[in-house]
């Protein structure tokens, strides 16, 4: 079927064509890793203690840049961006692989907001920014008004962007705690040449992180019902952009 002028212009002014977003039920690629290490086993000593320091890592280590992978229907959504833990607040850019559904993301402990399309209907920036940086100061060059706002729904990229928002706080955790919890250490693996411990998370809850000998966190994977999976990378350092107050400004609709 021939798509019409007036059904792009449709698809351009809805701030998802969100169904794609909406709709869970699809299989994503896996992202396989390789572990070394023997098998799940308690957490050691050294490990609890360095797990425990692992949301004030994040803390102080904020804003970081974060990359978000979360699956749709035949696909991924990718987001990269800056997330500022202490004030709760990511901006950056979303790309689906669809040039109708990329652009500029915004969101917080409330819900998220996408730039508003043009009254043409083209969706713009639809030029893919060149850095993370680039994103954020193209986002705070809009006016309150370009953003259209909605609270979290169902879809996985929902998911994952709450998580981004769950993995700080302003002291460490209790390592006594953690050991008790029922945390496992499930082996060791490589990312960019450097060695994490991964660590699934208490009782039935289907998290992983990887973790630094520093207690850095540098990715976190929850998986999904149906073989889909979320993967949420983290730098572990301190980036100079900061999370603008445009998409949370008075004005916006």
């Amino acid at each position: 079927m021939r798509t019409t002028p007036a059904r792009v212009r449709a698809r351009l002014r809805s701030p998802w064509t969100w169904a794609a977003l909406a709709a869970v039920t699809a299989v994503c690629v896996a992202l396989p890793f390789l572990l070394a290490g023997g098998g799940p086993r308690p957490l050691s000593a050294d490990e609890a203690r360095r797990l425990a320091l692992t949301p004030l890592r994040a803390y102080q280590d904020s804003p970081a840049e974060v990359t978000v992978r979360a699956p749709l229907p035949g696909g991924t959504a990718v987001v990269r961006a800056v997330v500022d833990e202490r004030r709760r607040r990511g901006v950056g850019w979303f790309d689906t692989g669809d040039a109708a559904e990329r652009g500029l993301l915004a969101w917080d402990g409330a819900g998220l907001a996408v730039a508003r399309p043009r009254a043409d209907g083209t969706a713009g920036p639809l030029a893919r920014p060149a850095s993370t940086a680039e994103a954020v100061r193209d986002a705070a060059r809009l006016r309150p008004t370009a953003w259209i706002r909605r609270r979290y729904g169902p879809a996985s990229l929902d998911t994952a962007l709450r998580l981004t928002l769950s993995l700080a706080a302003d002291r460490p955790d209790d390592a006594r705690r953690i050991a008790r919890s029922g945390r496992r250490h499930l082996g060791t693996d490589r990312i960019d040449g450097r060695r994490y411990d991964v660590v699934s998370s208490a009782g039935d809850a289907p998290l992983r992180y990887w973790i630094d000998g520093a207690g850095r966190l540098r990715r976190v994977r929850e998986d999904l019902d149906d073989d889909r999976t979320i993967v949420v990378d983290v730098t572990g350092e301190r980036v100079p952009t900061a999370v603008p107050e445009g998409p949370w400004a008075r004005g916006g609709s």
